[in-house]
């Protein structure tokens, strides 16, 4: 596995894609239910983190 700048438009590996879909799921539940109940930074937050992380993952290439 290799982590570069020039792996963005590569295939990702299976493992990590998976990871990267189920982070950014997950983030998107937890920020959902933040701002029903009005926790505005929690929201913020865990949006960011699921981004964050599905974009990194792209960075991976076997």
């Amino acid at each position: 596995m290799k982590f570069s700048q020039r792996s963005y438009m590569k295939p990702t590996p299976r493992n990590l894609r998976k990871f990267g879909d189920g982070l950014l799921a997950i983030s998107t539940s937890i920020t959902s239910a933040s701002i029903a109940s009005g926790n505005d930074i929690v929201a913020y937050v865990s949006l960011g983190i699921g981004v964050l992380g599905k974009f990194l993952t792209n960075f991976f290439s076997e």
